[in-house]
């Protein structure tokens, strides 16, 4: 994955490299300018994610060059740096469009926060123009195979259900496509032209979380060196999706619902009502309804959010769209490595027959490493990793170990592959060299 590219724009030497060091050590990569003439011929050579500039710089003061580079490229986020009596000067550039500034001297920790603060919401936008692009398809329910009557009836309740604002829920088993639905429902909702905000409930400990959502205050806790801004306020006008709604602590169970009810919230370590202007669709892996039995899921927030619910069916209960997934995946991952891999009719028999624990995600997974990694114009059975060989082999492998034998079985065909050149099969695989070495440790492969 390339790595964030960063423009310094700082005459003293001093805190330019002490800038470029903390940066690099960070994993950005860091270009330097002294002046605003060179920072400016430098941001035109093009690629820069994010450029840090001081105001007062010779040749071109940080206003003037703020000023051209919105000119050039209007969507590049621009933090300035002020020394004390600057500030005023600081909001004036934010009103030309800087993102933020920080007064000197800091705290490297705040500035870094301020930089990922930045680049969240640069990459929420991007992600946001590239949904519009895509409206330009007949609907966004293209991007969703499957023919059997199950889907149909998806299909049918989407259509009808997305125009409006509806808070609706969206249940099925891990990787089963339910981020897929909740695009589709946003590209074809009012909000359309709004942010859709993505949030993954079950990656961030019930401590951050609530911040995740809400926001917080400079100095509201430890670690809040700034204000943040959260997902429900970054959400405003458009949609937010709540994924593994079903990991959520009952303290930010209890704030979701007043969000719900009221639409209204406060960032945390403040006193000020914010409205929240925002639809809400959420994802459950789990049945709910049992969580409300055991005392672990509120029952009103529930109601609250499944006002539509789309109950998306495993893969092993539509084995008829099989097909028309590994020929999609087929086609998409030959067109990404400019191959023309097909599959004999034996291996797509023995795929029919799989149980996938995993789902789509699982068979999509599978397909890209069989691509990938064939020699071969045609998968065939003896390609396949050997649970699938197995007859009902599925009954007796519990999702984790299946999980792991095909995780396994690809590294031992990278391996194979780059002819044992660890850091090849790495970049193959799409993981650290370090990692590789983990996963060869913990798989005990020779």
């Amino acid at each position: 994955m390339p790595k964030i590219k960063l423009l310094v724009v700082e005459d003293d030497d001093l805190m330019l490299n002490m800038l470029r060091d903390n940066l690099t050590r960070e994993g950005y990569e860091v270009t330097g300018a002294t002046d605003g003439l060179q920072a400016l011929a430098k941001f035109k050579e093009g690629g820069f994610d994010l450029v840090l500039m001081d105001i007062k710089l010779p040749k071109m003061d940080g206003v003037t060059l703020l000023k051209r580079i919105k000119n050039t490229v209007s969507d590049v986020p621009c933090i300035m740096m002020t020394a004390y009596g600057t500030v005023e000067t600081a909001v004036s550039a934010m009103k030309l469009g800087a993102f933020d500034y920080i007064g000197k001297p800091f705290l490297f920790e705040e500035l870094s926060q301020i930089i990922k603060n930045a680049l969240e919401l640069s990459s929420l936008r991007k992600e946001n123009l590239l949904l519009k692009e895509r409206l330009g398809e007949r609907n966004s329910l293209n991007n969703i195979v499957g023919k059997n009557p199950l889907m149909q009836k998806i299909y049918k309740t989407i259509e009808i259900a997305s125009p409006g604002n509806t808070t609706i829920m969206i249940e099925g088993e891990s990787g089963t496509g339910k981020e897929l639905i909740a695009d589709a429902i946003h590209a074809l909702s009012e909000r359309k032209f709004g942010p859709l905000v993505k949030v993954n409930c079950s990656a961030l400990p019930e401590t951050l979380l609530e911040s995740e959502l809400f926001g917080h205050e400079k100095g509201a806790f430890s670690d809040a060196v700034k204000m943040r801004i959260g997902r429900f306020e970054l959400a405003n006008k458009g949609t937010i999706f709540l994924d593994d709604i079903d990991d959520l602590s009952p303290a930010v169970q209890v704030k979701l619902l007043r969000v719900l009810q009221e639409r209204e919230f406060e960032r945390v370590g403040s006193s000020e009502t914010l409205k929240a202007d925002v639809r809400v669709i959420s994802a459950t892996k789990t049945d709910l309804k049992k969580k409300i039995l055991e005392g672990t899921f509120r029952e009103d927030l529930y109601y609250r959010l499944n006002v539509v619910l789309v109950k998306l069916p495993a893969l092993r209960e539509r084995p008829s769209d099989i097909p028309l997934l590994v020929n999609h995946f087929l086609a998409y991952y030959n067109k990404n490595t400019k191959k023309a891999v097909k599959i004999s009719p034996e291996a797509m028999l023995l795929l029919i027959k799989y149980a996938w624990p995993g789902n789509v995600r699982e068979l999509e997974n599978l397909i890209e490493s069989m691509v990938c990694l064939s020699e071969k114009e045609t998968i065939t059975p003896d390609l396949l990793p050997e649970h699938f060989r197995k007859k009902d082999a599925w009954k007796a492998v519990s999702l984790k170990k299946a999980l792991r034998e095909t995780e396994k079985e690809h590294i031992i065909r990278a391996l194979e592959h780059s002819a044992g050149v660890k850091k090849k099969a790495a970049e193959i695989l799409g993981i650290t060299p370090k990692t590789l070495w983990e996963k060869i440790k913990d798989f005990d492969i020779e």
